[in-house]
């Protein structure tokens, strides 16, 4: 099975490119939804954050706000959060591949937005970066309710710059042109990889 690890800055569209994979019948794992159903109610994360940060779980669940105040502008605090939760994702992350697997899937994509900043592109057998002019990406970030310059300043200066992924992705996807125009890097990208295997 061929691993495309699939990431993007805030506002490139990451998203919409991994539905679009969906919509080609490739499995998809989203990391970002594997943490947030570790911590809803009933999740495997919920005891061991609660544990590291007393207060943060309410009605079974982890509070995000409240993790967030705990740990935002603490690099301690942040690496003793993901030290606790990033293997139970990783289990996550394990099941899907094996489930993709052994549903005869030949290819899968792994969805991790902190895909360099976490190593994880050595899992995948190829990299695709979505990306998108940075107009583009401010434009769509900042039309988010409750985003603010500053907020967008933020999240950007904790991620790998857009010129840096896209000169370490094997495939670039460029989300600006539109859906349809998406749609058909998408099946590139698939073409290219299968052809590359064959």
């Amino acid at each position: 099975m061929i691993l495309l690890g699939l990431t993007g800055s805030i506002g490139m569209g990451k998203t919409t490119t991994a539905d679009l994979f969906e919509a080609e019948g490739v499995p998809v794992y989203d990391a970002d939804a594997a943490v947030h159903a570790l911590y809803a109610k009933g999740g495997a994360a919920v005891p061991v954050v609660e544990a590291l940060f007393p207060g943060v779980a309410e009605g079974g669940a982890v509070d995000r706000s409240r993790l967030s105040a705990r740990v935002v502008g603490d690099p301690e605090a942040l690496k003793r959060l993901e030290a606790a939760v990033h293997p139970l994702a990783a289990a996550e992350r394990d099941l899907f591949l094996r489930k993709a697997k052994a549903a005869g899937a030949e290819i899968a994509v792994l969805d991790v937005p902190l895909l360099f900043e976490t190593g994880g592109e050595a899992l995948a057998d190829a990299v695709v970066v979505v990306s998108a002019p940075e107009a583009v990406q401010r434009a769509r970030v900042l039309a988010r309710p409750g985003m603010t310059e500053a907020k967008l300043d933020a999240i950007l200066a904790r991620q790998v710059p857009d010129a840096e992924k896209r000169a370490r992705a094997d495939f670039v996807i460029d989300t600006s042109r539109g859906i349809e125009d998406a749609r058909e890097q998408v099946r590139e990208v698939l073409r290219a990889v299968r052809a590359r295997d064959s």
